[in-house]
């Protein structure tokens, strides 16, 4: 059955998203492809990137640890009619203070990163969907993947490209239908929590609603952004399937802990450093990087699952896929921004109990790709080109 939009309701931050995130979405894809409830949880994978289907590496089987929860955290209760007003206060009350100055490291003190070692069948080429930076302002607090149907179900500021009208209702259908910023037809939704310049004023629409979540200043669009899909390193990828979901990292990490902890944090420049769970100050002309790299292990038959992990997982330490899964082409997300080079002056927007921590930094994706640039895309990455 198809999803269809529904009537927009506000609910405080904390019941919010982590209850819909905990129920599967209604109805199957047009491709027939079902989005069922989650299998019991799993454990956490390194994030190396994954292989075809293979029953003979030491780390198939593995799987994201989310406690059945997607995105962003636990099971509460929605809260309604009279009790909405109390709850949101309550939410006030729970704004956490942040960043402070010792969530910012000098860049040249980040760990070095490490990668995993191909294999002659590796995949090695690249699809690079090239959409723009948000230059026409799409913003809005929702999340219609976690918290489908609800309005601010985020609690903090997205940045989109690609599709035009991704809001908390939009649903395959309307993606469907829908103009984008990308090149080729791709009307793919990409989006990600905006960067502030904490001194400087909002002057956006959403302002006051983001004061009240906890988050100020004025938004930074991107200097650039990167949508590419990469490939695995132990062998070939299969297309992706239409209006597959997938997510990456945990927008409420700063509690839940950081076994979904995915983002890393760099400088232009320093690409072979990165940081998880601090911001990066760079050296004079050098921008601040996020690099969001999603999982790449599909399930072969679902688009969603009940915690919006299950259905597609990170690949174990040797980049091989968990057995059961196929390698499809990995989406990288490469953001980089002109901020001020000094501690405490700019964060990530969170969840208001977060404190812009930026273990929490994360990203969502669906599939609307047409189906030949999508066969067009995995070809590239198979072959060893750049596309």
């Amino acid at each position: 059955m198809a999803r269809k939009k529904g009537i927009a309701v506000i609910v405080p931050a904390l019941a919010l998203v982590a209850s819909a995130a905990g129920t599967a979405p209604a109805g199957a894809s047009p491709a027939g492809l079902p989005r069922p409830a989650a299998a019991a949880d799993p454990t956490d994978p390194p994030d190396d990137p994954g292989d075809t289907r293979n029953g003979n590496d030491a780390d198939n089987g593995n799987r994201q640890n989310d406690g059945g929860n997607g995105q962003n955290g636990n099971n509460d209760d929605n809260g309604d009619g009279a009790d909405q007003q109390q709850q949101q206060q309550q939410q006030q009350q729970q704004v956490k203070q942040g960043p402070d100055r010792g969530d910012f490291v000098d860049i040249r003190r980040a760990p070095r990163t490490a990668q995993p070692r191909r294999s002659g069948n590796a995949s090695r080429g690249s699809f690079t969907s090239r959409c723009g930076t948000n230059q026409n302002g799409h913003h809005n607090p929702d999340n219609f993947i976690v918290a489908p149907g609800v309005s601010n179900g985020a609690h903090h500021i997205h940045d989109y490209v690609g599709n035009l009208s991704t809001d908390g209702f939009s649903t395959d259908e309307s993606l469907a239908a829908a103009g984008t910023t990308c090149a080729g037809g791709d009307k793919s939704a990409y989006f990600w929590p905006v960067m502030r310049v904490r001194a400087q004023r909002d002057d956006s629409g959403q302002a006051r609603q983001s004061e009240a979540d906890g988050n100020v200043g004025r938004v930074v669009a991107p200097a650039s952004a990167r949508m590419q899909f990469l490939g695995n390193a132990r062998g070939k990828v299969t297309p992706m399937p239409p209006f597959l979901r997938v997510i990456t990292g945990d927008a409420k990490a700063g509690t839940n802990g950081t076994a979904n902890a995915r983002a890393q944090w760099t400088c232009t420049g320093f690409a072979d450093r990165a940081l998880t769970d601090k911001y990066p100050l760079c050296p004079r002309g050098s921008r601040v990087t996020r690099v969001l790299d999603f999982p790449s292990c599909w399930d072969g038959r679902n688009t969603d699952s009940a915690n919006h992990r299950d259905h597609i997982v990170f690949p174990g330490r040797s980049g091989a896929c968990p057995a059961g899964t196929r390698a499809v082409p990995r989406l990288r997300m490469t953001l980089t921004y002109d901020l001020p080079n000094r501690a405490g002056a700019f964060a990530v927007d969170t969840f208001p109990e977060q404190g812009h921590d930026p273990v929490t930094d994360h990203a969502d994706f669906e599939n609307v790709m047409p189906g030949g640039l999508m066969r067009r895309a995995a070809a590239c990455v198979n072959s060893g080109r750049a596309c």
